[in-house]
């Protein structure tokens, strides 16, 4: 799936290219913003995530133009929290609004619910980063696992869902235990190394439970790949 970034600052800007591009998806960044519809009936994407405050016409207006030819779907990302703000992205037709500063699993979330709401009638619903049978979906924190004669869900917890998500998001390379320790918990001073091994092995345990072994790899001194 295709999303086009439009956003000023170019901080947020490569921070959403990165975690977009770690949830599989194809990414455009829009380095000019006075001609953006153009792009959009252009490049055609499947999602246009859109800032509201932009240099040379607001996010409102973009829509508005974009909307005249096209019914690709678009999400505001802003820092206005105003209420009336949020009323009149929608009424531009917006599909949803997402105010800064956003936490990432639910930015993915919710860019993964309008896709998939959005193209079901096309029957072109593959927003779901798919590896070796398995689809990790962020929004209901499962992975799905697709047997040959059905579907079988499997639940996650918080920190198990992200391990995962850090593991698809770089599938067939090795992630770093160091890596994966600071992507989970950034905001505490120490954690236990044996901890995460703990997450691992109850991940396998999951999975075994459904007849898959072997999904994770370990390699000693390096860290963890699917």
């Amino acid at each position: 799936m295709h999303i086009l970034i439009v956003e000023d600052d170019p901080l947020i800007r490569r921070e959403l290219k990165i975690l977009l591009e770690t949830a599989l998806y194809e990414v455009t960044v829009s380095q000019t913003f006075s001609h953006i519809p153009d792009q959009v009936f252009m490049e055609k994407p499947d999602l246009v995530l859109l800032d509201v405050n932009l240099p040379e016409m607001s996010g409102f207006d973009i829509c508005t133009k974009i909307r005249e030819k096209a019914d690709v779907p678009v999400i505001f990302l802003t820092s206005r929290t105003d209420s009336m703000d949020e009323l009149t992205g929608m009424l531009k037709g917006g599909d949803d609004y997402i105010t800064k500063p956003y936490q990432a699993p639910i930015l993915l979330a919710r860019i993964a619910a309008v896709l998939k709401r959005t193209k079901a009638a096309q029957g072109k619903d593959h927003t779901l980063p798919v590896w070796k049978n398995l689809e990790l979906d962020v929004a209901k924190c499962s992975l799905i696992y697709h047997a040959p004669d059905k579907e079988v869900l499997i639940e996650l917890t918080k920190n198990e869902m992200r391990i995962l998500f850090s593991l698809f998001g770089c599938a067939g390379e090795y992630v770093t235990r160091i890596d994966l320790i600071e992507y989970l918990w950034e905001n505490q001073i120490f954690i236990d190394d044996n901890t995460l091994s703990v997450h691992i092995a109850r991940i396998r345990d999951k999975l075994k439970a459904v007849g898959i072994n072997d999904f994770i790899e370990t390699k000693r001194g390096i860290g963890y790949r699917i």
